[in-house]
C-alpha cells in the first residue's frame, strides 16, 4: 500500500499541519517506507511459531539488572500545589470538561 502525494496533503490538512514541499516529499518517502517494511515483515511465514509473551523468554540464560524500587525524592506535593487555582485532599481539581 503507498501512498501518493495527495495523500499526505490531506493528513497534513487533518493533522493540521503546514509543511513545505520538501518534507512532504520526505513524509511520503518515510511513510511509504514504513508501510514496505511491514509488508515484508507480514510475508514471514509465521506458521507453527509459538508467541511469546515477552522476547525475553528467549534469553533465558541472561539475569536482568533492575534496580532497587527506592524513594529516591522527597514528597513535594504541597509546594508544587501553591500555584495551582484549586486543590482538594491533595488532588489538583480541574473544570468538568464532559457533561
Amino acid at each position: 500500500m503507498a501512498l501518493k502525494p495527495e495523500d499526505i496533503t490531506r493528513i497534513e490538512r487533518l493533522s493540521r499541519l503546514e509543511l513545505t514541499s520538501q518534507e512532504q516529499e520526505r513524509m511520503l518517502t518515510q511513510i511509504n517506507n514504513f508501510f514496505e517494511l511491514v509488508e515484508q515483515i507480514n510475508s514471514v511465514d509465521t506458521h507453527g511459531v509459538e508467541p511469546l509473551a515477552h522476547p525475553v523468554e528467549l534469553l533465558t540464560h541472561i539475569q536482568l539488572r533492575l534496580r532497587q524500587d527506592t524513594v529516591s525524592e522527597i514528597d513535594a506535593r504541597t509546594a508544587n500545589q501553591q500555584s495551582a487555582p484549586a486543590v482538594e485532599k491533595g488532588l489538583f481539581l480541574v473544570p468538568r470538561v464532559v457533561e
